[in-house]
C-alpha cells in the first residue's frame, strides 16, 4: 500500500512539474523581456496611419498618425512606419508587406486595420469582423511573438463624419473584434476608435474641421489632425512605453 502511495505521489509530482514547465515556457513572451536602451516601434495599417512624403496638391497637409507618432516619444524611441494606403488586414499580408516587418525585429508592432476590411472594398481586401478579420489579427499576433516582437492592437480610428451634430461610425464591429482578440490573447489594445469619437464629439464638426486635409476628406488627417490622433494613441501605450513618452505628450 505504501509503495503504491509513493508511486502515485511520484506520478503526481511529475505531472505538476511538467505543467509548471509548460507554464513557464508559455510565459516566455516578448512582453516579459526588458527593453533595451533603444526602442523601435513598427506600425502596420492603412492610410490613416501611413506616411506621405509627397501628398497630393489638393491635400497638401495629408498626414497619417503613424507619420508623426515618433514625436510623442523621447530620443530612445524610433518609429518604423510600414502602414500603407488602401491596405486591409488581408491585403497587407497578401502583398507580402508583413515579412519585412518581422525581419526588422522591432521591439513593438502596433497593428491598426479595419477601414479597408469593410464591405464594398473589394474581395482582395474585405474581411468579416468576427471571423476572417479576427483570424488575421491572431495570426499577426502569433507571428510577431514568435519573432520576439511585442504586439499592440489599435482599434480603427473613426472617420470625422457627423449626423445631427454627433459623430457617427460604421467601424464599431471591427473595433469590437479587435478588443475581443486583445482580451483572448492578452494583448494590449489602444482603443483609438472610442478615443477619436470622444474627441470629435468634444470639438464638434466645425471645431475639428482643420483635422481634415481638405473639406471633402472625412477619413484622413491634416498634420494637425494626425498629431492629435497620435497623442490619443500615445495616451494608451503599454506601461513599458510610458516612461519613454515626452512630458508634454503624456500630460495631454
Amino acid at each position: 500500500m505504501r509503495a503504491a502511495c509513493r508511486f502515485v505521489s511520484r506520478v503526481a509530482f511529475a505531472v505538476i512539474a511538467a505543467v509548471s514547465t509548460l507554464t513557464v515556457i508559455g510565459a516566455e513572451l516578448p512582453e516579459s523581456k526588458p527593453l533595451g536602451d533603444q526602442v523601435r516601434i513598427a506600425i502596420i495599417g492603412d492610410s490613416t496611419a501611413a506616411s506621405y512624403d509627397r501628398p497630393p496638391t489638393d491635400r497638401s497637409t495629408l498626414t497619417g498618425w503613424g507619420q508623426v507618432f515618433g514625436e510623442s516619444f523621447n530620443e530612445r524611441v524610433s518609429v518604423l512606419n510600414h502602414a500603407a494606403s488602401g491596405r486591409s488586414s488581408k491585403s497587407f499580408r497578401a502583398e507580402k508587406r508583413w515579412q519585412p516587418v518581422l525581419a526588422a525585429k522591432p521591439d513593438f508592432v502596433f497593428i491598426q486595420f479595419g477601414h479597408n476590411d469593410q464591405k464594398g472594398k473589394g474581395p482582395e481586401r474585405e474581411t468579416d469582423p468576427e471571423t476572417t478579420y479576427a483570424d488575421n489579427l491572431k495570426q499577426y499576433i502569433q507571428e510577431a511573438r514568435d519573432a520576439g516582437i511585442r504586439p499592440v492592437l489599435v482599434t480603427p480610428v473613426a472617420r470625422r463624419i457627423f449626423e445631427n451634430g454627433k459623430p457617427v461610425t460604421t467601424l464599431t464591429p471591427y473595433a469590437d473584434a479587435t478588443k475581443k482578440v486583445g482580451r483572448e490573447l492578452n494583448v494590449p489594445v489602444v482603443d483609438l476608435h472610442a478615443a477619436s469619437l470622444a474627441l470629435f464629439e468634444k470639438l464638434g464638426d466645425v471645431g475639428s474641421a482643420d483635422f481634415s486635409p481638405n473639406a471633402s476628406d472625412r477619413t484622413h488627417f491634416s498634420r494637425k489632425g494626425a498629431l492629435a490622433i497620435a497623442r490619443l494613441v500615445a495616451e494608451q501605450v503599454p506601461e513599458s512605453l510610458k516612461p519613454l513618452l515626452k512630458t508634454e505628450a503624456s500630460s495631454k
